[in-house]
């Protein structure tokens, strides 16, 4: 069953891994319901917060391929309903 969540993605210093993030997540974009890049150019840091509605096992995948990458933070939280 599917739960709504929201996954925060924080890639600081390391421009490099913005294009495979951005890639990992188009593999995902059916269950993306909205998302908001926010990019500091100048601090060499950028926010990407994420809506979804996941399962368990796809939120692992998702942010598990996203912690993997260099210079990459991840954290999410999900709600106790299920839809």
């Amino acid at each position: 069953m599917n739960r709504i969540g929201i996954i925060a993605v924080i890639i600081e210093e390391h421009r490099e891994s913005v294009g495979e993030v951005n890639r990992i997540l188009t593999e995902y974009s059916d269950c993306i319901h909205a998302r908001m890049g926010v990019p500091n150019k100048e601090k060499d840091i950028y926010v990407i917060s994420l809506v979804v509605e996941v399962t368990t096992e796809q939120l692992g995948a998702i942010t598990g391929r996203l912690g993997k990458l260099r210079g990459v933070s991840v954290k999410s939280m999900m709600t106790n309903k299920t839809y």
